[in-house]
């Protein structure tokens, strides 16, 4: 679970917290140890430190053809020995501890990523004779050592550093004007501490109302507590009468159920109805306060006032109890499906992949498209130069930020939110489970971050396949024949964990030219205690109510239609009532009315009702052999496609989420307007470092080089069948990018994967069947077990350390 205290990874939460807890001592010592940039305890398995290069090989069957691609990768992640050559320039111009060995209360680095080269020197270096960028890293560092502890990024370069090497604050690279952001979150791990001795002071009372209550000297504590994301901050009166901007959390109990028999990870559906809330100002936990309860959906102003309500015999207690226990394993239960124990449908390649990959610079070919791979720490796989017959058709493609944001009755689930960039969706990227994430024979690649003091290798993490899309992509029935299209298909994909949700990310490449963007979502809900909250959720169990939430996935989308000069229009067909010359009456009937989107103030667009509407990137200055401005569409496609926050005024995120209000919007590409977000807008969102809404300042949009943003998601209802976990079957959401008189015919015509099969009298009876060449595979028998896979050495990651040489 995402929260102000726990950065999650992959191990169960609470053995960890559980440890951290366990002592003074061991807290301290943990402490020592943690980056206080990000959320200081960080739920991962413990991986050995290699001293060997990190994986960069593919799997070690079905191999795909290999390709050298045309131009370097410049938007390929830092290598280890980049990333350790920053932190070591780092070390002498910085007053740093190295990561390992810092607390929160020193300065050290916590993430090495790239600054993405400026498109106009990219275009010079991949369209013609220009040099290649220059290579800079970006350095976030965490300054601790202050009462008023900050982050800052700092562009670090030029890549390989020299002694000529130089570095510079990375502020053109927001609205704020700066990126140095006080961090909010420096002091998690004591603030962890505190909130536990709150909850141990109250025993008696948890005791009585929940049936466990939690002692200092518990090792493995029967409860435990942690705070809503993201802080709040409440004006109040100061010591020296002015008012004073104070740090607020609200936190919940939970009571986690975990044991080595039962590891599920199921923190998020553990609620037990009592919520705190805190004062966290400074960085002297003795000042900090506890300065109220809610229990039944009373408040009570103080732990006394609580505990006084609580022995009056008058006081009301919640009839039911939420107990997790064995209905959340995700392990098989219940009578099999009938014969469901038989092998399932396989993947396999024949004659080998059709596909090529450039393993070193992450460079992918199949049939008119290519494309490059790059990989960040914030957003995780990135897409950049694709192509389609050899001619860009996006220069980039790729998620911004992920958006949850929860309603509820009780102080935690309302002021609940994420954005989950901040947690790292590169970092809580995991190896992917062969013949189940993706197809077995698969081409699995690596990715790559490099923070708190370490480099982590991802092995596997992304795959590429060919699918059957199982549905013809083109057919027709006459008299005479029938010809029928395969609908195959080429998948990119990669998952993100972060928390208890897991996000399934996947690019899809179609013969017509089409390519389609798609998220899934599964994992364990985050759930609210059942108890007068009947208008936030269902109640899925006794005492557990499925709390309502939006999920907003944010994607930038640069569309380059033969150049950068595009311009944004809307084709709709509108009813209209018609006279014609051959018509005594006038008629009801629709015609196609063609406008532009001139400007940034209209470039904030809902998905219109009923499809009749089609949003196009137009070259202007272009025409087919028929008149017709070349483009590409772009349209909702499966879960309904766009989606927005429901509240997009959110007292919670506020200014951090101008991204999340409509469907889509369009703005004028610029070289400092390249992420719609950034991860240290949870620290404070109404003082965002990227604030999307001041991008859109009215600018022309009309033959410029444009960024369309889309919004994916869902607003997620949970009811009994997401539990124990939530399905991808009906939680998911994808646009799709289409060719519009960009082609002269459909090009999935150069396929011989189709079949025309004549019959009739006009044949005398008999049948022909025409293959146009395709390869026939006859009497070729195949071992099954190819086509299932090993899961033996499933490992997670690689971890060096940064400070290595």
């Amino acid at each position: 679970m995402r929260n102000s205290s726990l950065l999650r990874a992959s191990m169960p939460l609470f053995g960890l917290l559980l440890f951290i807890l366990s002592t003074t001592t061991d807290a301290r010592n943990l402490r020592s140890k943690i980056r206080p940039s990000f959320n200081p305890v960080r739920r991962e398995t413990p991986a050995d430190i290699f001293t060997t290069s990190p994986l960069t090989s593919p799997s070690t069957s079905h191999f795909a053809p290999t390709v050298r691609a045309p131009k370097d990768n410049i938007w390929a992640p830092l290598s280890h020995e980049e990333a350790t050559s920053v932190v070591e320039y780092l070390h002498r111009h910085f007053n740093l501890t190295h990561a390992e060995d810092a607390g929160p209360w020193d300065n050290a680095v916590s993430v090495v990523d790239l600054v993405p080269p400026n498109k106009t020197e990219a275009l010079s270096y991949l369209d013609g004779d220009g040099p290649i960028p220059l290579r800079w890293a970006k350095a976030s560092i965490s300054f601790g050592a202050t009462e008023t502890p900050y982050l800052q990024d700092f562009a670090v370069g030029p890549l390989p550093l020299t002694k000529n090497a130089t570095h510079w604050s990375l502020d053109y690279l927001t609205t704020s004007g700066t990126n140095r952001m006080k961090n909010s979150k420096a002091d998690a791990s004591t603030v962890l501490e505190f909130l536990q001795n709150a909850t141990i002071s109250i025993g008696d009372i948890t005791q009585d109302l929940l049936g466990y209550a939690v002692k200092a000297e518990d090792a493995y504590p029967e409860l435990v507590t942690w705070t809503q994301n993201p802080p709040l901050f409440e004006m109040k009166a100061g010591s020296h009468g002015t008012e004073e901007r104070r740090t607020i959390h609200w936190a919940s109990i939970f009571k986690p159920f975990s044991t080595s028999r039962y590891p599920f990870d199921v923190a998020t559906i553990s609620p037990q109805g009592i919520f705190l809330k805190v004062d966290v100002t400074g960085r002297d936990p003795s000042k900090w306060t506890v300065d109220g309860w809610v229990y039944n959906d009373k408040y009570y102003n103080s732990t006394e006032s609580f505990r006084q309500a609580w022995k009056h015999p008058n006081f009301q207690k919640v009839a039911h109890r939420n107990t997790v226990g064995n209905w959340a394993s995700t392990d098989p239960a219940g009578k099999p499906f009938k014969y469901d124990e038989r092998v399932r449908p396989l993947t396999v390649y024949p004659e080998g992949k059709r596909y090529a990959v450039d393993f070193e610079r992450k460079y992918v070919e199949w049939g008119a498209f290519s494309f490059y791979l790059g990989f960040t720490r914030d957003a995780g796989l990135q897409l950049f130069d694709i192509r389609y017959n050899g001619e860009r058709i996006i220069y980039h493609i790729g998620l911004q930020e992920a958006v949850a944001q929860y309603a509820g009755e009780d102080p935690f689930m309302s002021n609940l939110a994420y954005l989950d960039s901040f947690f790292g969706l590169g970092s809580n990227t995991m190896e992917l489970v062969d013949g189940y994430d993706c197809p077995h024979g698969s081409t699995y690649l690596d990715s790559s971050v490099h923070e708190d003091g370490v480099s982590r290798t991802y092995p596997r993490s992304i795959c590429v396949f060919e699918q059957d899309g199982h549905l013809p992509l083109q057919r027709h029935t006459t008299g005479r024949y029938v010809e029928v299209t395969k609908n195959i298909q080429l998948v990119v994909r990669a998952v993100s964990t972060v928390s208890n949700y897991d996000y399934t990310w996947t690019y899809i490449f179609s013969m017509d030219g089409s390519i389609e963007v798609k998220v899934s979502a599964s994992g364990y809900i985050f759930a609210a205690f059942y108890a007068h909250n009947e208008e936030y959720g269902y109640r899925i169990r006794e005492g557990l109510s499925g709390s309502m939430h939006d999920h907003v996935l944010n994607f930038k989308v640069d569309i380059d239609v033969h150049g950068t000069k595009n311009t944004f229009a809307k084709h709709a067909a509108v009813a209209v009532n018609q006279s014609y010359p051959w018509s005594i009456q006038p008629r009801s009937t629709m015609k196609l009315d063609k406008t532009w989107i001139l400007n940034e103030d209209e470039g904030k667009l809902e998905w219109p009702g009923n499809g009749q509407t089609q949003y196009l990137v137009l070259n202007k200055d272009q025409t087919n052999p028929y008149g017709e401005h070349p483009g590409y569409r772009i349209m909702p496609g499966q879960g309904g496609g766009g989606h927005h926050l429901s509240s997009p005024r959110s007292e919670t995120l506020q200014n951090s989420v101008g991204f999340a209000r409509e469907h889509l919007y369009v703005t004028k590409a610029k070289d400092g307007e390249v992420w719609s977000s950034h991860p240290w807008n949870l620290l404070d969102p109404a003082r965002p470092v990227v604030d999307f809404g001041e991008y859109l300042d009215g600018e022309s949009l009309e033959q410029e080089d444009l960024v369309l943003w889309v919004n994916l998601g869902m607003t997620h209802i949970p009811h009994t069948g997401d539990l124990p976990t939530t399905v991808q079957t009906t939680s998911q959401s994808s646009f799709l990018l289409l060719p519009h008189n960009y082609l002269p015919r459909d090009p999935s015509r150069r396929t011989r994967q189709q079949v025309r099969i004549s019959y009739g009298a006009w044949l005398n009876g008999s049948t022909l069947v025409e293959r146009f060449g395709q390869h026939e595979v006859r009497g070729a028998a195949f071992p099954l077990r190819e086509a299932v896979g090993d899961l033996e050495g499933y490992g997670g990651k690689v971890v060096r350390l940064l400070e290595e040489s």
